[in-house]
């Protein structure tokens, strides 16, 4: 598992964690966007029967105070009215017969639902 550390917060704070998985299913997906698409930016929504939803877009651009962390030469944007949600989370892709989608597994999060739509922290 790659652990990225956001310059901004102290090296004990792990922003985000991303599996080899998921890591190898972006770069994926990265290769077949087009040149303007810089990375994949993350963040959260409120929505779903729990309160807040993870949310995944191809990024043109990367806002002042987003922060953005890059692995094996992908770059993943966290939205910066996100990061307060997202730390310390893990970012996962499962590839099986009944699912195929990318994860999250945030220690904060207090409660989810029971499809693993939505969280609340």
């Amino acid at each position: 598992m790659l652990r990225l550390i956001s310059r901004n917060f102290s090296a004990k704070a792990n922003l985000l964690s991303i599996t080899s998985q998921a890591t190898s299913k972006l770069k994926e997906l990265m290769e077949k966007q087009p040149k303007d698409v810089i990375g994949l930016k993350i963040g959260v929504k409120k929505r779903g029967c729990n309160g807040m939803s993870y949310t995944m877009e191809y990024a043109k651009q990367k806002n002042k105070l987003d922060e953005m962390v890059e692995i094996d030469g992908i770059k993943v944007i966290i939205d910066a009215r996100a990061v307060m949600f997202i730390l310390g989370t893990t970012m996962d892709y499962i590839n099986t017969t009944t699912r195929e989608e990318f994860t999250f597994e945030n220690p904060n999060a207090k409660s989810k639902c029971g499809c693993g739509e939505s969280f609340n922290v």
